[in-house]
Formats: structure tokens, sequence, C-alpha cells
């Protein structure tokens, strides 16, 4: 489907089942109409060759319905102008991916980083960075010891700022990020130096805006799409009429296809879903169920899986649907979802405003909450969408008058210590290891003074990773599936649980959510726990208390744990 390389050419391939006639024009014919006349293979589907057609020519699609004549950009086009230009002839077979065999790192031993490409960093010209400005930071990334990049949605969309979320054209990769070359480019670079690459894709809906799938061939009911949508009342989303007819097979064929395109012509090593419950239900929460929505989710799933086995496909989901990680019958087969079993407790327990506010008990099961094993979910106390519209970052939300202060410092590290020690799939996103306080908008960059100004709070960030990813080999069961909560004291605010691996080893993690150090009689297993890591240390803040946490002796079974104000201490068998 789509333009099709060819010995000497290009075929193009349409779906346009209402169509009665149409061409193929573009660079390679003048833009003649009769040139290249497209013949119908009587399946709703047309075909024809161009003998010549070069890569990177302009072209669209001149589609006539009864005595209507329009054109229209192919929606399957790899490239674009822009969302209003022409579509760009592309050949994935181009590009030289210089040997890339890379293999991404498996789903419990993976550190993600969420960011957004137009705002990652400053540019000249007021322009939205892209691609080339990103692929400077991954040495950046590299020291601070993420293994995975997930790219908000950067198919194109109108205009050249944006979220993402507005795709137009869900084939070819946004003309200012620098279209498809500087995405494989990318994927390469950061492959090189050991990072997986992860695309954020939007299956919900398309556009609202600029889209060559809206009334594609003429026709249309109700008013709606046409052939690529709903037109009734299963159309309806919060961002248009746009919901695309998962019951046609041509259009699940559509999304699947782009699916692949990603982890197949692009090397990405897994896929993010966009608001998944607005692919199953009509309203996203409690309305109609879409089926054939579900056997969408279910069905990229599958493909991911089967086709590409070390890969990840994960689903925002957010409802704490235990089916949508299920491989079962009935469940949607995605590796893990986003989770607000652990978000939105966490977050509440990390901005309330005095000792006793923050509940213990609801961050005790936030830490150890699963859907069927450690891993299927997705960890996080910032994203970009807790952090915008109305939301801001935990420094700012504590201490909105003072976002570097130490109330702040300290609740933000807390909630990221939380995120890489508790079982799960830990992701920060941009700027929150260096305690960004500006919430988030696609028109303003990361402040990167900042990460000279906290280097030493990225340092923990630093060391909080390579012990999530067992980098000095003493930290194996932050890695473990097995979780045990030794303690949960509302009345201290302090909380301990256990990480282990199969084969027993373990790390202790104590939590104190409270602004005074506090000590506590623990039962434990083992002998002496020595500490491994204090978040109340100075080398992270000159305003943090240094406070002397020692290790645990576990005399008949018990020991005490003594930690600094809203601080996290990791300990090891010694």
């Amino acid at each position: 489907m789509g333009a099709i390389p060819i010995e000497g050419g290009y075929a193009f391939r349409v779906w346009a089942p209402h169509a009665t006639a149409l061409s193929v024009v573009g660079d390679f014919n003048g833009w003649d109409p009769e040139a290249h006349g497209m013949a119908s293979e009587g399946n709703g589907h047309w075909y024809a060759e161009v003998p010549g057609a070069r890569m990177w020519q302009e072209y669209q699609l001149l589609v006539t319905n009864g005595e209507q004549t329009f054109h229209r950009i192919d929606p399957r086009a790899l490239a674009v102008t822009s969302s209003v230009g022409n579509g760009l002839l592309y050949d994935h077979g181009a590009f030289d991916w210089e040997g890339d065999d890379f293999t991404p790192p498996r789903q419990h031993e993976t550190v993600v980083y969420e960011t957004h490409i137009g705002s990652f960093v400053a540019t000249d010209h007021g322009r939205p960075a892209d691609l080339g400005d990103l692929m400077g930071k991954l040495d950046y990334l590299v020291g601070l010891g993420v293994n995975a990049i997930e790219l908000m949605p950067l198919m194109e969309f109108a205009g050249d700022y944006s979220w993402g979320y507005n795709p137009a054209h869900v084939f070819a990769v946004e003309s200012s990020y620098g279209g498809p070359e500087a995405l494989k480019t990318f994927v390469r670079e950061a492959h090189r130096r050991g990072i997986a690459v992860y695309v954020d894709v939007v299956y919900n809906h398309f556009g609202p805006s600029d889209l060559p799938t809206w009334q594609f061939d003429g026709w249309s009911e109700n008013g709606k799409g046409g052939i690529y949508f709903y037109n009734d009342h299963r159309s309806a989303t919060p961002w248009g009429d746009t919901r695309p007819d998962y019951g046609r097979h041509e259009v699940r064929d559509f999304i699947l296809d782009n699916a692949r395109m990603w982890l197949r012509d692009y090397h990405a090593d897994g896929l993010r879903l966009d608001m998944t419950p607005y692919m199953r239900r009509v309203d996203g929460t409690h309305g109609d169920e879409i089926p054939e929505g579900w056997e969408m989710m279910r069905s990229i799933g599958e493909m991911v899986r089967t086709e590409f086995p070390r890969h990840l496909v994960i689903a925002e989901d957010l409802h704490g649907v235990a089916a949508v990680t299920s491989t079962e019958p009935g469940g949607a087969a995605m590796h893990a979802q986003w989770d607000n079993q652990f978000v939105h407790p966490v977050r509440e327990a990390l901005i309330a405003g005095d000792d006793g506010q923050g509940s213990v008990e609801a961050v005790a099961r936030a830490v150890t909450h699963t859907y069927h094993h450690a891993f299927d979910r997705v960890i996080y106390t910032e994203s970009h969408d807790e952090v915008s519209n109305g939301k801001a970052r935990i420094t700012s939300e504590v201490q909105g008058d003072n976002p570097g202060g130490w109330d702040a410092q300290k609740r933000a590290t807390l909630g990221a210590a939380l995120v890489l020690t508790a079982p799960g799939l830990p992701m920060l996103f941009q700027g929150q290891e260096f305690l960004e306080g500006e919430w988030f908008r696609d028109d303003v960059p990361l402040d990167w003074e900042r990460a000279w100004g906290f280097r030493d709070i990225t340092q923990m960030f630093r060391d909080l990773i390579g012990m999530r990813l067992n980098r000095d080999g003493t930290t194996a069961g932050l890695c473990g599936p097995r979780t045990t909560l030794v303690l949960a004291d509302e009345e201290a605010a302090l909380l301990a649980y256990v990480r282990s691996t199969d084969d027993d080893q373990h790390v202790l993690v104590a939590v104190n959510l409270s602004s005074h150090a506090v000590s506590r009689p623990v039962e434990l297993p083992g002998g002496r726990w020595e500490v491994l890591f204090n978040s109340d240390a100075q080398t992270y803040s000159q305003l943090f208390g240094d406070h002397q946490t020692p290790a645990v002796d576990v005399q008949d079974g018990r020991g005490t744990l003594d930690v600094g104000p809203w601080s996290v201490v990791v300990y090891a068998p010694a």
C-alpha cells in the first residue's frame, strides 16, 4: 500500500472504494492528471506504476467521485512537505543503518526517559527543536544512565508546534523535526549508545485537522469522516469526530501496518499507545464499549510479541484494568500500562501540606500494586500529562514560591526514589532530574541552566538509576519480581519494603514521608543491612541535613530503621 519503490520507478496502491477514477500526479509527470491513471483492482483498491519516479519527488492523488474531482495527499505517504503540502516519495530501503542490530534491554532492566522533541532544547530563531538537536543530548542521557527514551508523538501534525497528539499524516515523520531520515539517524545513534527508542503513537483519533483521510474518496454519512472513520455516534472523541473505524479491516490494516512500520523500518524498540480507553469505549470511561477497538489493541500487542519479541508495547490506559496487560483470551496483550494506581497516591502524598496529611498506607499500596507481574506497569511521578494543563512539577506543587527550596527538593527526590526502587517500569520526564520547575508547554524549552545549578541532584538520579539497573552488582533485587512490605507505619510516616530476585538477592528500601527524622524497630530478614544510598546526603544538596543513617543489625528478627526527613535509604545485605 502507498507509494512502493519498484525497479526503475514507483508503484502506487490506494484504498478508495467509492472513487470512480484516480490518477497519480506529481513532479514525475508535470502534475498531468491524464498521465498516470490508476486501475481498479476490484476490491476497493487502485493501482498504477510510474516509471522514472524518484525518491523525494512530490506527489498527490487526484480522486474522482461522480462529478467531484479533488486532490488528496496519500494517507500512507512516508514523508510530506508539510501537513497541508504534498506527499514525498520515499524509500525505506535507501537508508544506511550501518549495521545497526541493537537488542533492547529486557523489560525488568529498563529505565525510560520521556521527552518532547520540540521543547527539549532552546534553538536559534525561535524554531522548535528537531531530532538533530535532541541527538546532540544523547551523550547527556548516557551519562544520566537511562537506557530507553520515549519520544512524544512525531507523526506529521498541523503547524510546527504541538504536543503531537493531533496526528495528520500518521505514516510521515513531522517535517519540522527533520522527517524520516532524521528519525532513522537519531535511532541509529541512540542504539550506538545503548539507548532504546520508543515511539508514542495515536490510534484513538486522528487529527482533527489537516487530515488526508477525511472523506478521502468523497463518501461519508451524517457529515462524518468517511471510509477511515466511524460515521455514527462512535466517531466522537474529546479531540473531534475522528475515531478510526476499527470495524473495517482496511482501517485495521492501516493502523497495524503503521505500528509495524515504526518497529521494522525505523528500528524503534517499542510503542506507547496514547489514551487507549478511547479506543475501547466511546467516552473513554463508562459509555458504550467498542469491542473492535479492544481487538485493535490486541492485534497490535500480538503483532509486537510475535514479530518483535524483545520489543515493548505500552498502553496509556490509566483505568487500572488488568486485562490490558493480559495475554489470556480477552486480554489486550500489552506489555505494560501507565499506572494510575501509582502516580496519583504518590503525588498526593508528596504535595500534602503538613505531616500526617499524606497516607503511608496509600503509598504502600501504590508501591506494591501489580497487575500480572512486577513489571507490567509504568510508574512515574512526572509525565507530560502530570505537569501541564493546570498541573505542575512536583517542586512547584510543593513550594510554588520557592521550587528550589528544601521542601521542594526533598519531596521531588523522594518521589523519584520511589519510582526507581518500586516494582514496575520506571519513567522520568524531561528535566525532572534537574528539578525543572516550569510546567510543560510545547513552545517553552527546558531550562538547561538548572542542569548545572542542580548538578548534585542530577547525580542523585544517576545513582538511583545505577542501582535500579544493578550496575555495580549489589542491587539486583531492584530488578527482581518480588516485593515484600515490611513496614507501613502511619503514625511514624515510615514505609519499608524488600525487593528480591528469585534467587534471593535482596535490597531493602526505607522511606520517611515526614519532615523530621524517624527511628523505628521493624521485623527484618537477614543479619546486617549496609547503607548503599541515602537521599539526605549533603553531597546531593547543601540544603540537606546529611542524616547519619546507620547500618541495620538484625537480632532476633528485628532491627531499627533510622531515616532522615523526607528521605529514602537503600540497604543491601552485608
